[in-house]
């Protein structure tokens, strides 16, 4: 039996709309803080269709003020 840790995106996705909301934060201010043009890739963050890069999961947690561990959700799958 083989034990398989992959990331939930739209678990994850959902935790940074908790977390960012937890922060008093609008997609807005996070778009601003990232500097991006438009807030695109935080919807994709959130819809789970993507995940931030290592770089922008540093600044998440920065700015929730938690691991990147407690952004993550990652599920364990078990294979024979």
């Amino acid at each position: 039996m083989i034990v398989f840790p992959t990331i939930d995106l739209v678990a994850t996705g959902k935790n940074i709309i908790k977390l960012r909301e937890e922060s008093g934060l609008s997609v807005r201010d996070l778009q601003n803080i990232f500097g991006f043009a438009t807030p695109q890739a935080i919807y994709k963050w959130q819809h789970g269709t993507a995940l931030p890069t290592i770089d922008n999961l540093i600044v998440l947690s920065a700015v929730f003020k938690v691991s990147m561990e407690e952004i993550i959700i990652v599920e364990t799958k078990i294979s024979a």
